[in-house]
């Protein structure tokens, strides 16, 4: 059975689509990449089409993650298409369980498959410096392990 996984935060090119990369490349290490339909999305539609941040992108190729995708906003139809949806922070989790009309998708936060780090939340890199981009990197690489081995 293929387990379809959604991973959302504001724009979808920071840490979104960076999950989706660390994930992505989890699944297909642990060749399980034929159980697995995975994507990314933003709450809000301002970065559209834009290839994840450069600084983003930067960080992820120096661990080894590719981070090939586009922005794109969530919609109405990713709640019938994904059994998982995973935010990166409160306010988007708020923001998606307001969009839900009713679905089979399960919601829920990223931090919460985090044992490593003890957060709440991926925090937003867009505004600050360099180093920023890669304590997103840490915190993903240890909740994206920990929910694939309970998928």
């Amino acid at each position: 059975m293929v387990q379809s996984v959604l991973f959302v935060c504001m724009g979808n090119i920071c840490r979104s689509p960076t999950a989706e990369g660390v994930f992505r490349k989890l699944v297909d290490e642990a060749g399980r990449g034929s159980e697995f339909e995975i994507d990314s999305a933003g709450t809000i539609g301002y970065h559209q089409g834009d290839k994840a941040d450069s600084r983003m992108r930067a960080a992820a190729e120096s661990r080894g993650y590719l981070l090939e995708g586009r922005a794109r906003q969530i919609d109405l139809r990713d709640f019938d298409l994904f059994d998982l949806i995973v935010t990166m922070d409160e306010e988007n989790y708020r923001n998606v369980e307001a969009l839900d009309p009713g679905s089979r998708a399960r919601l829920v936060r990223m931090c919460d498959y985090c044992e490593v780090h003890d957060v709440t939340e991926v925090p937003d890199p867009y505004y600050g410096g360099e180093r920023g981009f890669h304590v997103v990197i840490d915190i993903l690489e240890d909740s994206c392990g920990n929910l694939l081995q309970k998928l």
